[in-house]
């Protein structure tokens, strides 16, 4: 009852008020098999929680609604004793037996994604956090692939340029120690979380198990603070990158704008970005249209716009990266949607923006004329009245987006931000079905029992 009342706007802050901490420290605490002060080994205990699993799947699914609402329904969730903890519990112990797909990981997994979005912002004691001006996170060659070498088969492409007993200790990233173990709201953000959203973008097969983990991570890749740094260069030395990469394939539409917004946070690390620069471009093209029909795999606008946007963060300044995309077919692909006139404004200013940091290579300018193609070309304004679109100098390399593109039923519109509005903190979404000026969604009710 209380999770299909918690899909109404007009009680959500009603039950966080009045119910949180009865649905917390009654249900989710006590029988999540989380025990407060443990060590945490779930191996050598028997996961208590599975006797419970359809109260905590509808406790779960109750806060994941309400963790929608504002960041004052965020915060009391955050700060309730014992609750982020045991939901990360369940989590993991569910990895542990192999079993994500359910309804209680996803309505898990979905609300620590909520409660991911604007730590940077939110969270208690952030201003301690925040960085003044873009970091230079990393090495800037993207010819070491030692974070990429341990895949083999299809993915061995992801190592090239792996030098003979390189095991990519290189790349290797200087984490602060703690002195005493992370707790509460303090789990959403550590480094090592990200094991949890990659063991359940390998793993999972339930479309909003992989949108929801996507999502966290671009949360928490978003901000110019010092945790989302660390977020970023984990998921690299996690290899997480590639895994991201590949679920771009996905044949579910939200799917693919979660792993695509997830990217664009990943690559404001330098790093990441001349990685992905090399290795993720022709997936990312691939994405789109490849003709004056819709895409085969009939994406989204939003997922479209989502994908460009990456693209344009992706390549930046990067020499290497734009001729990776003139090899591909990602120039062709680009004008098709620039003159394709059943295209939004949105989508054909997306791609005008992209083709503008290519044309903005001087050196390339010939070569491109060889090929065929014209200044015009690359020279796309769809709505003179418009703002110009961002450059390399301003867009590309150092922006700061949060989260990712929000999600949408059939049918639903939402106050849209333009492309080249996009600054440090646009973006912003938690996880569910958004409401006109929200950038939220709820889940769908609970099926009444007959």
């Amino acid at each position: 009852t209380l999770w299909n009342l918690s899909s109404h706007d007009s009680v959500k802050m009603e039950i966080v008020d009045q119910g949180l901490n009865a649905l917390a420290n009654e249900v989710i605490v006590p029988h999540s098999g989380w025990e407060r002060g443990g060590s945490g080994g779930e191996e050598s205990c028997k996961p208590r929680h599975l006797e419970w699993e359809t109260s905590l799947t509808n406790t779960a699914g109750c806060l994941r609604n309400v963790s929608s609402e504002r960041s004052e329904a965020r915060r009391k969730l955050r700060e309730c004793s014992g609750l982020v903890d045991s939901l990360m519990y369940i989590v993991q112990s569910q990895i542990n037996r192999k079993d994500v797909d359910n309804k209680l990981v996803e309505n898990c997994v979905c609300l620590l994604r909520n409660l991911s979005y604007q730590v940077h912002r939110e969270v208690p004691g952030c201003e301690r956090y925040i960085e003044a001006a873009p970091v230079n996170q990393g090495p800037t060659s993207a010819n070491k692939g030692g974070c990429f070498g341990s895949r083999k088969g299809k993915d061995e492409w992801f190592s090239k340029g792996k030098k003979d007993g390189d095991d990519g200790s290189a790349d290797a990233y200087d984490f602060p120690k703690r002195t005493t173990p992370a707790k509460g709201y303090e789990l959403l953000f550590q480094p090592e979380v990200v094991l949890v959203y990659t063991s359940l973008l390998k793993e999972s097969k339930n479309p909003s198990v992989l949108e929801a983990a996507a999502g966290a991570l671009q949360n928490l890749c978003a901000g110019r603070w010092t945790f989302a740094r660390y977020i970023r260069a984990m998921v690299r030395l996690e290899k997480g990158l590639p895994i991201v990469t590949e679920l771009l394939a996905h044949n579910n539409d939200r799917v693919v704008r979660a792993m695509s917004g997830a990217l664009r946070n990943l690559a404001i690390d330098s790093r990441n970005r001349d990685l992905l620069g090399v290795h993720a471009l022709p997936n990312l093209v691939a994405v789109l249209p490849e003709g004056q029909s819709q895409s085969r795999r009939n994406l989204s606008e939003e997922t479209i716009v989502s994908v460009l946007s990456t693209l344009a963060e992706v390549l930046g300044n990067n020499l290497e990266a734009v001729k990776k995309l003139r090899a591909s077919t990602g120039i062709e692909r680009l004008v098709l949607i620039s003159k394709d006139g059943n295209r939004s404004d949105r989508e054909v200013r997306g791609a005008g923006q992209v083709l503008q940091l290519i044309w903005a290579h001087k050196e390339l300018r010939r070569p491109l004329e060889k090929d065929g193609w014209k200044k015009s070309d690359f020279m796309v304004n769809p709505n003179p009245s418009t703002t110009t679109i961002n450059g390399p100098s301003t867009r590309a390399n150092g922006t700061y987006e949060d989260s990712t593109t929000p999600l949408l039923d059939k049918g639903e519109k939402r106050d849209v931000i333009p492309l080249n509005d996009i600054g440090p903190d646009a973006y912003s979404t938690l996880d569910q079905k958004e409401r006109r000026h929200t950038l939220e969604e709820t889940t769908d009710t609970l099926p009444t029992n007959s």
